[in-house]
């Protein structure tokens, strides 16, 4: 295991009998500055910041995230930019583990020794790459531990018991708990105990990995999965951006509190 800032951070939230918090946000959503403003400030109540790639092809970002995505590409957001971004951000808050979350085309484009070099260099803390199953992920995420990055693997509802031990047997710090099988953003079409039943499988397995869930996770659910070790919240966040251009409000202002009610509601 990387004694890592993922981890330092689950072992203090542990601490507080709480879950993490984690938020996800697009990277450039809606201007390179207003997403760093918007990240700076989350920041404050999120525990970690997952922070995505913009892409225009996506597997399995829901409509609220797509329309982020869409604002940052049509702002002309490119690889590099998102890079610039987390290292302005950890200038800020060193100690505030980042995760990027993105897809293997634009890693494979960008070529894979660069981008984790690139990684290192922004102080990235962790990887999500959504479309690049184990095991075909297995020699990139041993160059990502290599360089002390996170690489964190995702599990969902449907992979089976022999899959599930060897994925968790490979992975870092942290593991994905995809709640649904659903795209982001969608209602809770399991209950929460059904959610929280399988997840207690899944750690069952190996009690030293933090396990997070993500998808389906709002103000009116994400109390009653409190039992996790980490929660991510994505589409809500991205639909207050949203909101908030539309009326022309403070984006920042608004995103924060949409995150500071999430972060009193697993007190």
């Amino acid at each position: 295991m990387i004694n890592s800032l993922i981890n330092e951070t689950f072992k203090n939230t542990r601490k507080e009998r709480r879950p993490a918090l984690l938020t996800y946000t697009v990277a450039g959503d809606n201007t390179k500055k207003k997403s760093l403003e918007i990240l700076k400030s989350i920041s404050n109540y999120a525990d970690i910041c997952e922070i995505g790639f913009p892409h225009n092809t996506p597997i399995a970002d829901g409509g609220q995230i797509q329309t982020s995505a869409y604002r940052a590409i049509k702002n002309g957001i490119k690889i590099n930019d998102v890079f610039s971004i987390v290292k302005e951000f950890k200038k800020i808050k060193k100690d505030k583990p980042v995760i990027l979350m993105g897809y293997y085309n634009m890693i494979y484009q960008y070529n894979e020794n660069k981008f984790i070099d690139k990684c290192k260099k922004s102080k990235v803390d962790g990887l999500i790459v959504v479309d690049f199953p184990f095991p075909e992920n297995k020699i990139f995420s041993l160059k990502c531990k290599k360089r002390k990055i996170n690489f964190i693997q995702l599990i969902s509802p449907t992979t089976s018991k022999i899959r599930l031990k060897k994925i968790i047997k490979n992975s870092h710090d942290m593991i994905y708990y995809i709640s649904m099988l659903s795209t982001t953003g969608g209602k809770l079409k399991v209950s929460s105990n059904q959610i929280l039943k399988e997840y207690s499988k899944i750690k069952n397995y190996n009690k030293s990995k933090n396990v997070v869930i993500g998808f389906g996770i709002t103000e009116k659910t994400i109390k009653s999965l409190k039992k996790a070790d980490g929660l991510v919240v994505g589409s809500a966040i991205c639909k207050e951006i949203t909101n908030s251009i539309k009326k022309r409000q403070n984006i920042v202002k608004n995103v924060t509190n949409v995150v500071k009610k999430l972060r009193n509601k697993i007190k």
